[in-house]
């Protein structure tokens, strides 16, 4: 069993917070393998039947548990938020780790949010950690087959792996806590979405494709997002009306899943730069989570991939990802740092002969081979911890 120490890592961490921790993440993530994988937990499957028969009586439950308790698959008990609240209210000397395919905005099946209650720890698809962890430090790879380690770790490509995934997401993700009339529309929306991801959301252009309204159109994409399938990136703004404020862009969840519905089998350059942006996206959801982190577009085209804000003091650290530095066109920089001076300037790569600070249109830049950015991230969040 491959023990993943970074997530091992915020699990710990989490737990010096709250007692609860929600451990969310898509089908097949590793959620129920790295639950299991830490020291002395006892753990439960509440797929089974007699599991959520214990449950029934959450008091009676949590009254036998010493020490670390999983409680895998959470959102199958049918009042999950009542269990977890007991636990956090009532026995705070057990420690909860509860999995689940989707955030807890999942209102229909949770009644509570648990706020102030627990710490929330979003398992998002292999990081540079995994990478090292699993002893497959193999970026091709990791852009073409993904980031489940399953399909991570497959010899070869198999399409259908990918299809058996969504339908298997629609069957027990999507249908335990959503009603969704329409099968084939909301899979088309989900091709659509995966096909065209890292770009600009218009819900217009989706209505006519998936045979739905524009209101549908957003309840699909708010799906997507608190089922994890979809991270929708808000664009950073300072009030300035050249700038874009609402129109949201949005990534797929795992860079497999782009390369399959592009039909991608293997990668060109500028294929495995928009790649790097969804790797790049995935180590700062893993440390910072969704909302600290933006895109920029003004009026005149000019855009930055990510707005990181860092620290209470919301430092701007702009980040561009390309597959190496000499693709770096300084437009879109210079053109927010015009508008918002103040913070770091960095460029993401692929290949670590281009690192190093520089100057580039006038601006200082720090190039990052990408295993090295999480080093660097791991410093921005020790730093903002510190100037609490």
């Amino acid at each position: 069993m491959e023990h993943r120490r970074f997530w091992i890592r915020e699990i710990e961490r989490a737990f010096e917070r709250r007692s609860v921790v929600w451990l969310a993440g898509v089908r097949r993530a590793g959620k129920t393998t790295l639950a299991r994988s830490l020291a002395k937990a006892k753990y439960f499957d509440c797929e089974l039947g007699r599991v959520r028969r214990l449950l029934e009586e959450p008091e009676l439950f949590w009254r036998d548990q010493r020490g670390t308790v999983v409680l895998d698959e959470v959102h199958r008990l049918q009042n999950p938020s009542e269990v977890l609240k007991i636990a956090a209210d009532h026995f705070p000397d057990v420690k909860v780790v509860a999995t689940g395919s989707s955030t807890l905005a999942a209102r229909q099946k949770f009644k509570d949010s648990l706020t102030g209650r627990k710490q929330e720890i979003w398992l998002v698809p292999m990081i540079a950690a995994d990478l090292d962890d699993f002893q497959a430090v193999d970026l091709e790879r990791r852009m073409l087959h993904g980031g489940l380690p399953p399909f991570f770790l497959a010899d070869r490509l198999v399409d259908k792996d990918y299809e058996e995934w969504l339908s298997s997401y629609w069957a027990k993700d999507l249908s335990e806590l959503f009603v969704v009339d329409k099968r084939s529309s909301f899979m088309k929306f989900v091709e659509l979405v995966f096909a065209q991801s890292g770009g600009l959301f218009e819900a217009q252009a989706f209505a006519a494709p998936c045979e739905i309204s524009r209101p549908t159109v957003q309840q699909y994409l708010s799906i997507m997002e608190t089922t994890l399938l979809a991270t929708v990136l808000r664009p950073y703004h300072g009030g300035a009306a050249a700038e874009i404020k609402s129109q949201p862009k949005v990534y797929a969840f795992d860079t497999g899943f782009v390369a399959y519905h592009r039909g991608w089998d293997a990668l060109r350059d500028e294929d495995r730069g928009q790649l790097l942006e969804h790797l790049v996206l995935g180590e700062m959801l893993a440390r910072f989570g969704a909302t600290r982190v933006h895109y920029w577009r003004d009026k005149q085209h000019h855009e930055v991939d990510f707005v990181l804000e860092v620290g209470r003091r919301r430092e701007l650290v702009a980040i561009e990802c390309k597959s190496s530095a000499r693709k770096l066109d300084p437009s879109g920089l210079q053109a927010f740092r015009r508008r918002h001076p103040a913070g770091r300037n960095v460029v993401v790569v692929l290949r670590e002969t281009d690192e190093g600070p520089r100057r580039v249109g006038g601006l200082e830049v720090e190039v990052v081979p990408y295993l090295r950015l999480p080093e660097l991230l791991d410093a921005w969040r020790v730093q903002a911890a510190a100037k609490r």
